[in-house]
């Protein structure tokens, strides 16, 4: 098994990769692999709508996003963590994942997902709960912790005096595991994944 961490940073070895790295080695030290996927620092086109990832299965914008997807395929839980920005995750961050989640979300169904934030001092529940609505119009399950998923500082080094942001870190990988070997012992026992129906309505019929 194995899980993408995903740093929406745009410091790839900032306060964010701190976190991701103690979900990480919660995870590692159970036998799970993982792979911490920096998005870059480079601009990142928005979702236009054109549609074309309904018929080719790939964003039009071939770059880190097409890329992610690919490894998304093969991957059995995820992390993205952001650091907060006026009380909101990075708009990189959420221009990558609007289009990820386009074009690729049956890739995400019913895989487990946390999403973990870094901020110097406020607005990470209000972050937790933008990154958490891409997991739960995906069927995914989502990981929770001991408190919620965030460290606080404005360099590494603060992260880690961060002793029980850490530790929130730490305990979401051990959950993150419990729940990944529940569903493999679910699928070798015979437990299949539900069928959910869609009908498209709008507010006004």
């Amino acid at each position: 098994m194995n899980v993408l961490l995903v740093n929406g940073s745009s410091r790839e070895k900032g306060c964010t990769k701190e976190a991701l790295k103690e979900v990480a080695r919660a995870l590692n030290e159970e036998g799970i692999g993982t792979e911490i996927f920096f998005i870059g620092n480079a601009p990142l086109p928005d979702c236009i709508a054109c549609n074309s990832c309904r018929e080719t299965g790939k964003c039009v914008f071939n770059d880190v996003v097409n890329e992610f997807v690919e490894k998304a395929k093969d991957a059995d839980g995820f992390v993205f963590g952001s650091p907060v920005y006026y009380a909101h995750p990075s708009g990189r961050l959420l221009t990558f994942m609007d289009r990820v989640f386009y074009s690729g979300s049956k890739h995400f169904a019913f895989k487990p997902a946390a999403a973990v934030l870094s901020a110097r001092r406020a607005g990470t529940t209000a972050s937790f709960d933008v990154i958490n609505k891409y997991f739960t119009i995906c069927s995914m399950p989502i990981v929770s912790s001991t408190y919620w998923n965030h460290v606080y500082g404005s360099k590494p080094e603060d992260v880690q005096q961060d002793k029980e942001g850490l530790m929130t870190m730490y305990n979401l990988g051990k959950n993150m595991v419990w729940m990944l070997k529940c569903i493999a012992l679910g699928k070798e026992n015979g437990i299949t994944l539900p069928y959910n129906e869609k009908v498209k309505t709008n507010f006004v019929r």
